[in-house]
């Protein structure tokens, strides 16, 4: 039998029809559709304006020039953050300066923080990992030190209290940065088959954002026909992500019955996005792989690709890092998955070596 795939876009026809009706109207290239899918983000995540890009890589660099980034400049960045953000940063003659992470959230402590403040760095890019959000971070703004904030990952995800209508929400994606970058690539949560936006909510930093943003305009905005896809997803955000935490809490469970932790955080005020399932292992990563292959469940090394893989042995430099590192084990969370396949991984997680 073939793997459970690791990832799978949530599309459905109806996501298709939208395509096709951007393809009928003879108006593929970026315009109403892309600025309807920019308002809506926006709106969404209670942000004010910013650009859509049709780069991953080239959206951080937006932000990053928006946030005064220059050649000399030290950008503070979690161990466990991607590996493509050194080249990143680097393309700008800057420099990355490598910070551990919270234990409780996955995401930059501010202890670290505070460190690589006082070894020069300037800009805080704070990645946000695996359904992560960054508790612990209220005084942040206190260290005068602009925020990007990459939710690609932890876009969906929340802390609240209580439910339904009477929900108070803690802390959500975009809350925490001065500038918010977001990926729609095809394993993000909303997928339009790549792209990004950079968005903020003070005027400045949207003039910055635009400006910085405006070197290749229109050849770097998002075409209408992959804005089609992300407004119609958008608009059944709610029941997926209602989905994504079912599954999520359903496989805690499983993991719960084993010695092995759910990376990140476990409260129940916790509401993640179900971007994959990210377990920290007591045994060997190949070992979980291969037991979990018998099964026909994929599993993954979830920091295998971060700027913090040649750290796997610096327990003095990143303590609360150093186990996701070695250990740190994913696997598929979508709302597609079917019902053998819920099952094959319930088995697996609740009897992990």
């Amino acid at each position: 039998m073939a793997l459970i795939r690791f990832f799978k876009p949530t599309l459905r026809r109806k996501d298709m029809d939208a395509v096709l009706q951007t393809m009928v109207d003879e108006k593929i290239g970026p315009g109403d559709r892309r600025k309807e899918f920019l308002k809506l983000l926006a709106g969404y995540l209670n942000l004010k304006d910013g650009i859509t890009d049709r780069s991953y890589p080239s959206a951080l660099i937006t932000a990053l020039k928006a946030a005064g980034v220059k050649e000399g400049d030290k950008v503070i960045v979690s161990v466990l953050s991607p590996d493509f953000y050194k080249q990143v940063v680097e393309s700008l003659g800057a420099s990355l300066i490598l910070a551990d992470i919270s234990p409780d959230s996955g995401c930059l402590s501010y202890e670290s923080i505070s460190r690589a403040f006082e070894k020069g760095g300037s800009v805080i890019l704070l990645h946000e990992p695996v359904c992560q959000l960054p508790v612990g971070l209220e005084n942040i703004k206190e260290l005068g030190l602009p925020v990007i904030e990459d939710i690609t990952q932890s876009f969906g995800s929340r802390i609240q209290e209580g439910n339904g209508e009477d929900a108070t929400v803690i802390l959500a994606p975009g809350m925490t940065g001065d500038i918010v970058v977001c990926a729609f690539e095809e394993d993000c949560i909303i997928s339009t088959g790549g792209g990004a936006v950079v968005l903020a909510k003070n005027d400045e930093r949207i003039e910055e954002i635009k400006k910085a943003g405006s070197v290749y305009s229109p050849y770097s905005d998002l075409p209408d026909m992959n804005a089609a896809l992300g407004i119609i997803q958008l608009n059944s955000l709610g029941d997926l992500l209602s989905r994504r935490n079912e599954l999520y809490k359903m496989f805690m469970q499983s993991v719960m019955k084993t010695e092995n932790k759910v990376f990140g955080q476990r409260s129940v005020d916790f509401l993640a996005n179900g971007y994959v399932f990210p377990v920290v292992i007591n045994s060997r990563c190949d070992e979980v792989i291969a037991f979990a292959k018998k099964f026909d469940v994929s599993a993954r090394r979830t920091f295998s690709k971060t700027v913090g893989i040649h750290y796997q042995e610096r327990f003095d430099l990143f303590p609360n890092a150093i186990a996701a590192l070695n250990r740190g084990i994913s696997f598929p969370l979508y709302p597609f998955l079917q019902q053998k396949d819920i099952e094959a991984l319930n088995k697996v997680l609740s009897h992990l070596p």
